[in-house]
């Protein structure tokens, strides 16, 4: 049989970096594929404290009122960014995104030399589709990337009693493996988090985006009901009545993702993690008790001057504004996986249940059967 996987992964995912200038507008260019037009940006600094966590797509259209953080519980631009001059995403094109008005000293895209990160995914293009009467909810709007199996969609909420539920269309064609749910038009609503690894019963199970939380079950996220080819099944938190809500979905494609789990064992020589490709970006989040989200950059490298390395030392805090890019992290990025260098720690603590979701920098095998060459 032969082998089938995405032998160009940057067609459908690029990080891209990069040293404020303080210019405005300004085009951030994609490194690898030309073709890669980006319909989710997620972005933030990676020098300075304070800073959102921003994430911007197409389905709800870019600019300056659509950030929504996923460090906080706010909802779209409830810090205005245009009144404040922090700086946005103001659109994007093939391959490129372009960065929006900010003031010199407190922007959050491209103050001068300050230094930043994005991780981008392509959908399609941000040409949606309506899914009509399918699902209870009908108001919901999907864009996907079938290849990639990535999909945005929107949709608004008809309230229901707690214990009761309803499904919404997720537009992605397979069973999502990784879900974030958020409500974009109420403060003091949480990021709602799937992932299909999360304990035995996933789908009692949820985790929240911004905080450090445990694993905790709640029959009002999904309802206790995993997510099948068509419909995300949700409880009463994420189908507040008029609610404006955008849900990202992810399912596993060989060797370009996988979401995941590993146990730590605390030791200076941790697990390895076979992936089946060289990671680009790395979520890890310490389940089973408190625990950081953790994001892992390929392109950053262990001293963090833009340099690839394959231990990767310095990691963003997804949950939290006020730490800088923090160097607290000894992963070893391999060709085939990812390996823990560190003891303890929010990726290594002995015995606890640790999650990661891992897209790809390079393929181990082609979809012609050739092993990539050892990094």
């Amino acid at each position: 049989m032969a082998y089938t996987t995405i032998d160009d992964p940057s067609a459908y995912f690029q990080t891209a970096i990069w040293t404020g200038n303080g210019s405005s507008p300004r085009t951030i260019t994609h490194a690898g594929n030309s073709n890669m037009q980006p319909d989710l940006v997620w972005h933030t600094s990676r020098s300075d404290s304070g800073r959102t966590r921003y994430l911007h797509d197409s389905s709800r259209g870019f600019g300056s009122e659509k950030e929504i953080g996923s460090n906080n519980d706010d909802e779209e631009d409830s810090n205005n960014h245009v009144t404040e001059n922090h700086g946005y995403i103001a659109s994007a094109s093939t391959d490129s995104f372009v960065l929006g008005a900010g003031n010199t000293n407190d922007n959050y895209t491209n103050k001068s030399s300050s230094t930043y990160v994005a991780w981008n995914w392509k959908a399609n293009g941000g040409t949606t589709t309506s899914n009509g009467a399918s699902g209870d909810i009908k108001a919901s709007v999907t864009q996907r990337e079938n290849t990639a199996k990535f999909a945005i969609c929107t949709y608004t909420g008809t309230g229901i009693n707690s214990g009761q539920s309803h499904r919404v269309n997720h537009g992605l064609g397979v069973a999502p493996h990784l879900m974030f749910f958020k409500n974009r038009a109420t403060d003091g609503t949480d990021w709602v988090v799937y992932h299909h690894k999360n304990t035995a019963a996933p789908e009692t199970d949820f985790l929240i985006l911004n905080t450090n939380a445990a694993t905790a079950d709640n029959v009002d996220k999904f309802a206790d009901t995993a997510p099948n080819t068509s419909y995300a099944t949700i409880g009463g938190d994420d189908n507040i009545s008029s609610g404006s809500m955008v849900l990202y979905s992810w399912a596993e494609v060989q060797g370009y993702s996988k979401f995941g789990t590993y146990d730590g064992n605390g030791d200076a020589s941790g697990p390895f993690i076979y992936l089946g490709f060289e990671p680009a970006y790395l979520i890890i989040k310490r389940t089973s008790s408190t625990g950081e989200w953790v994001a892992l950059t390929g392109k950053l490298s262990k001293v963090g001057d833009g340099e690839e390395s394959n231990v990767i030392e310095k990691g963003i805090y997804l949950h939290d504004q006020e730490t800088t890019e923090t160097a607290d992290f000894s992963t070893d990025f391999l060709s085939n996986g990812f390996k823990c260098q560190q003891a303890e720690g929010d990726i290594n603590y002995n015995s606890e249940e640790v999650l990661y979701a891992a897209w790809a920098v390079h393929p181990f095998v082609t979809s012609d059967g050739v092993p990539t060459t050892a990094r």
